[in-house]
């Protein structure tokens, strides 16, 4: 009888053992029962029916990252670049992943093969070089669609680098020495055109400054007729003979005034200008 009872418990302690599972936080378990899809177990104590349930997947379920590829494509104005590419994953619905796909990174890779293919093809080269942000989010759009049946989620998706031949390579090359070379001579252009808009603005300021000058000069030169004017309307022929006289003698004045030696020679009448406009002088200082 103690033999049966010592029995009984570990028989129902192998039991206990054998149902409860104890699963790892990276991990959930498939179980099948009886050969068929029963449930998946979380991280931490599940228990299971033994002998007629099992555990045949332990899947893990961090993040995992693809050998990284490289695939060929063709952009829109056809030319030919080659991508590396890097993909992370991570598997969220176990049943899926174990009864739908059995090569899961092969599965991946082909995936994102076609779906770089298709979406390069619809790009333009410099869109693909200038742009990856935009490809990289078509890539992964379409990947997410793709790979949902297996129950997979495609974390991040990364183009390493974009590989072109060395015949597409001179070409661009040589379009940038080309568009260097225009800009040069844009920038020339416009220097040479501002030179010239100061060198104009310089030549009106100076036009306008002697403008003014000449205006001031032709005002001075009124104010002093007007004077003259109203003397002669004043004092009559006097005044004006006057005038004529002083003019006489500072034209005289000027010329012999002049630096070097010179020799002047001035006609008999200029005497008489003289002494005539001492003459006026003298009249006008005795009044």
């Amino acid at each position: 009888m103690d033999l049966f009872l010592l029995s009984l418990i570990i028989l129902g302690g192998l039991y206990t053992i054998a149902a409860v599972k104890i699963v790892p936080q990276t991990q959930k378990w498939v179980v099948e029962r009886l050969g068929k899809y029963r449930q998946v177990l979380g991280p931490g104590v599940n228990l299971i029916v033994p002998i007629i349930d099992r555990v045949p997947h332990k899947v893990v379920i961090l993040e995992r990252q693809l050998p990284t590829s490289t695939q060929e494509a063709i952009t829109q104005d056809n030319v030919v670049v080659q991508l590396e590419t890097s993909i992370f994953y991570r598997i969220t619905e176990p049943e899926r992943t174990v009864y739908r796909i059995d090569d899961i990174n092969g599965a991946i890779s082909t995936t994102v093969a076609g779906m770089v293919r298709s979406e390069v093809g619809r790009m333009e080269l410099d869109t693909v070089q200038s742009n990856r942000t935009e490809l990289i989010e078509a890539i992964q759009r379409a990947l997410k669609d793709a790979v949902e049946i297996w129950g997979i989620e495609v974390t991040r998706t990364e183009i390493l680098d974009v590989h072109l031949d060395s015949a597409t390579l001179e070409a661009m090359l040589q379009q940038l020495n080309a568009e260097r070379a225009r800009r040069a001579a844009v920038a020339e252009a416009e220097g040479q055109k501002k030179a010239a808009e100061l060198k104009a603005d310089g030549d009106y300021y100076a036009a306008q400054r002697e403008a003014d000058s000449r205006r001031v000069q032709a005002d001075a030169e009124a104010y002093a007729n007007q004077v003259v004017g109203n003397s002669i309307s004043e004092n009559g022929i006097e005044a004006a003979q006057f005038q004529i006289a002083l003019k006489q003698v500072e034209a005289l004045s000027g010329i012999s005034g002049q630096e070097g030696n010179h020799t002047v020679l001035l006609p008999s009448s200029a005497f008489d200008a003289f002494s005539e406009a001492f003459k006026q002088f003298s009249g006008r200082i005795s009044k």
